[in-house]
């Protein structure tokens, strides 16, 4: 492993230095003799007699402009635009120069037109902020879905769950012809919606959610917006799709999308109903809590209700959808309606009913002060959902500085589980009846009371219930209570309840300098309410409710605080200071003993921004926080949060002090032939909460506990780089994070822990535009774990996709992976390979498919985890083989 990562971190430096070595940078202003920065100047460098362009590029809106070039010796760089006389310079290009800076000023011109020059249109054209990106020119016959068109786009990739990005930045939302109705939920849109009637993508950057905060905040995010053509406009269009297993049984999926995009109003329709392991919402969470670190008027974002208990589990390093036995049914229904050009009116409707099933085998060794055990679990796990979400936004421009934004949510879910779990031989049956109620209510207002200067004013208010009933049929804890001997089950009812009331003033002032000054005084008051009783039956008869196992707590913080930040801009460098003070008044009620604390912190943090030239840009920042604990951080008694899982908090209030330092390093921009961008973090937690377990083999019991002194170290390394002579673009990513932390096992002294994970892979993806393309990659991840003993083990995954356009109505797709389990002596090596077969009966109307899934059948596979207290092996079950008649009719 180390050798491989050697060799890894080697060819690694070898590109940088082929690339900085090999490559020479000419750049530069072009303005007119009026000091007007000029924009799409055509700028040629040519060898000497002209016969040959070398490089070639055009200025941006702000008038600069970048070539690259491997060559050496003499040359010609000219530049030329419509109106204004061309110029001509002669240079030289050597190795041991790597960056020449040519400004020039153009003279304007007039003459006699003689002819009309019709150009082609630019695949990419840069206006500004905004990047537009022609649809047409990356659209393929098999593009089912938005996501699989953005997956062409240079610079934005899609990960495997859905996630999109531009660079390494994960996107704010996709809109839709300006529109957005789904935020950080955007999976449910580019899951499902076809791409044939865009015309453009349009990748925004510097963007701001508030349009009045445009230019004014210091903004680094991202959005996507999808155009539409103009005959898709304000008329109904959509897709119709029907798959129905041909071989397996009782497979199926259909889905619906339709959308109108009128002058007033706007609606999209959506539905998917399937039970091929698909899943088409992503995240649900993003839908319900959009939640944006940092964002203006984002006050209550990251207020969510603590569940005791979860019987929802991961499928590892593993494709989701491998493991997903799924029956599931969605319908959203979405609308905007303009009654007025001051007056926009957002509906939301989500429905989502799902039952999913899951099946795992597990071999757990326990290794700990001298304690040696081994447990075996056989789950068979049903969770059964339901949610209905809406969401109201309205928002009224009283004028073109003024604008009021209102968003109601209501959510209601209901959820059921269930396991069937035979642990080391004794049948058990777990049930867990929850439900979760939301609303939620914020009204913000935008005052921009002149051309530099917004005022913000936010309300928000949040009601959060989530009841939970839980039961298990057997008894593993009679050496936790000898003198009951008749008890044969267990339940756990809780009830976890949140309240939310916050109001924030922020006040943003761009100095004419550049410079910009921001204040924030609030108020957020959260009260926590945490109920559990746990109780031991004979049958349907409670024989016993442990006093140490009952919680009534009730938590409240009242957080007053001011935020001040200034960013000092000193022409490519800017400096960010920032300083909070917070005046907490908490106030915790445990089983009717009161206490309460009135402690005052401040957070400071300070950072640059250096953009060194065109394609190096640096960044740094330090901080120092203080944060406070929260409710599952403070309750006094054992909750059960498992079979055989007690857990409770401190008992009392506490403050955590942190440190942190992050630097990120870019080496070109993310739309160039190359780029790569380096990120390194080191936080220090002064104090942290960790635990004081005792682990027997039938029960573990862990109390929280606060230490001193835990470091996390991390480093990541993406590299992208365009072939231009194979038409392919090949990504590297290395990663490497250290942790170290300290706990108590089984009354031992403190155990020191250090956890070590490295991950390195590279993909490559072809762009031809023929018949034939590919797309393959590998990724390794080790993991170790190093305390009283040591442990590591190595995963590697592979995969080869290929694609075959023949003509406009016939293609095929196929897919394959492969995966391998390190520290597994049998069964470690998985391959898979899925088909996708379409031809068009009628353009653009109905095509007709055959899908497979699994073609090898793979019907289960194991793999292998460490921790700090032993490993453990686990088996899944895998979706059978399947493969599916399909049938897309687009309307």
């Amino acid at each position: 492993m180390k050798i491989q990562l050697k060799i890894s971190f080697f060819l690694l430096l070898i590109l940088f230095n082929l690339k900085i070595l090999g490559q020479s940078v000419i750049n530069g202003t072009v303005k007119s003799t009026k000091n007007q920065k000029l924009n799409n100047v055509n700028i040629l460098l040519s060898n000497l007699t002209k016969t040959r362009v070398v490089a070639y590029n055009f200025s941006d809106d702000k008038g600069n402009y970048i070539l690259e070039t491997n060559k050496t010796g003499n040359f010609i760089l000219s530049f030329s635009a419509l109106g204004y006389k061309k110029v001509e310079t002669p240079i030289t290009i050597t190795k041991e120069i790597k960056i020449i800076t040519k400004n020039v000023t153009l003279e304007e011109e007039t003459f006699e037109l003689t002819e009309v020059i019709i150009e082609a249109e630019k695949t990419i054209k840069i206006k500004k902020d905004t990047i537009e990106v022609k649809v047409n020119k990356f659209l393929k016959p098999n593009d089912a879905t938005v996501e699989d068109l953005l997956k062409k786009i240079p610079g934005v990739t899609v990960d495997i769950e859905g996630t999109i990005k531009v660079g390494n930045q994960e996107i704010e939302k996709l809109m839709v012809d300006g529109d957005d109705f789904f935020e950080r939920g955007y999976k449910i849109l580019s899951k499902n919606m076809p791409p044939d009637q865009l015309e453009k993508i349009q990748i925004l950057q510097k963007y701001s959610n508030n349009r009045l905060l445009k230019d004014i905040e210091e903004s680094d995010k991202v959005a996507l917006n999808l155009v539409l053509k103009e005959d898709a406009k304000r008329q109904w269009f959509g897709n119709f799709s029907v798959n129905y297993g041909i071989i397996s049984e009782n497979r199926y999926e259909l889905k619906t999308y339709a959308m109108n995009f009128g002058k007033k109003n706007k609606y999209i329709l959506l539905s998917n109903f399937n039970n091929l392991g698909y899943d088409a919402t992503g995240d649900i969470n993003h839908l319900i809590r959009p939640f944006r670190f940092g964002e203006p008027a984002s006050i209550g974002d990251n207020q969510q209700v603590n569940s005791m208990l979860n019987l929802r589990f991961g499928q590892g390093n593993f494709k989701k959808s491998r493991t997903n036995f799924n029956n599931t049914e969605l319908v959203s229904l979405n609308a905007i309606f303009n009654p007025t050009k001051k007056l926009k009116i957002k509906t939301l409707g989500f429905f989502n009913w799902d039952e999913n099933d899951f099946f795992k085998n597990s071999t757990q060794n326990f290794t700990a002060k001298n304690t040696n055990f081994t447990n075996s679990e056989d789950y068979t796990i049903r969770n059964t959902k339901r949610i209905a979400f809406g969401k109201l936004d309205v928002t009224c421009n009283f004028s073109s500085t003024q604008m009021l934004e209102a968003t109601t949510k209501y959510n209601n879910g209901d959820f059921f589980d269930s396991t069937n779990l035979l642990f080391n031989g004794n049948s058990t049956i777990e049930s867990l009846k929850h439900q979760n109620t939301l609303f939620d209510q914020k009204i913000n207002y935008t005052n921009k009371f002149t051309n530099k200067k917004v005022f913000l004013l936010t309300g928000r208010f949040i009601d959060e219930k989530a009841p939970q009933s839980y039961r298990i049929n057997q008894f593993f804890y009679a050496d936790l209570f000898p003198n009951l001997t008749n008890v044969d089950n267990v339940q756990q009812q809780s009830e976890d309840q949140l309240l939310f009331v916050g109001v924030n003033a922020h006040l943003f002032d761009r100095k004419e300098n550049d410079n910009l000054f921001e204040l924030q005084i609030g108020n957020e008051f959260r009260r926590d309410k945490l109920i559990s009783e746990f109780s031991l039956l004979d049958d349907e008869s409670v024989l016993d409710n442990p006093v140490d196992y009952q919680n009534n707590t009730t938590y409240s913080v009242n957080d007053l605080y001011i935020k001040t930040k200034y960013l000092l801009a000193l022409n490519k460098f800017k400096l960010v200071g920032n300083l909070e003070v917070h005046q907490l008044f908490n106030h915790l009620k445990t089983n009717e003993i009161a206490e309460n604390q009135n402690p005052l912190f401040f957070n400071p943090s300070l950072g640059f921004d250096w953009k060194i030239n065109y394609i190096n840009k640096l960044t740094a920042s330090y901080s120092h926080n203080t944060s406070n604990a929260g409710i599952l951080d403070v309750y006094q008694n054992f909750t059960l949060t498992g079979f055989r899982n007690f857990s409770k908090g401190t008992g009392t209030f506490n403050q955590l002090d942190a440190s942190s330092f992050t630097v990120n390093y870019q080496l070109g921009n993310w739309s160039d032939r190359f780029f790569a961008n380096t990120f390194f973090i080191y936080n220090k937690n002064h104090d942290f909460f960790s635990t004081n377990s005792i682990i027997n083999q039938n029960y573990s019991q862990s109390e929280k506990i606060l230490i001193k002194d835990r470091e996390f170290v991390s480093v990541n390394t993406n590299i992208d780089n365009y072939f231009k002579f194979i038409s392919s673009n090949l990504k590297l990513n290395l990663g490497y994070s250290k942790s170290q932390f300290k706990n108590i096992i089984n009354s031992s002294n403190l155990r020191n822990i250090t956890s070590l994970n490295y991950n390195y892979g590279f993909e490559l993806r072809s762009g031809f535009s023929g018949v034939f393309n590919y797309h393959f990659g590998t990724k390794w991840i080790t993991s170790e774990i190093k305390t009283t003993f040591n442990n590591s083990f190595t995963d590697n995954n592979s995969f080869l996709d290929l694609s075959f356009i023949f003509n406009d109505n016939f293609d095929i797709e196929l897919k394959s992976e492969r995966y391998y389990f390190g520290n597994l002596q049998n069964d470690n090596t998985y391959y898979f390979v899925d088909l996708d077969i379409r031809y068009k009966l009628f353009k653009n109307k109905m095509t007709l498919g055959i899908v497979g899934k699994n073609l090898t059948n793979t019907e289960k596979f194991r793999n292998f985890s460490i921790s700090d207290i032993g490993s453990s092996n686990v088996e899944y079950r895998l979706l059978p083989r399947f493969v599916l008649l399909k049938l897309d009719y687009r309307f």
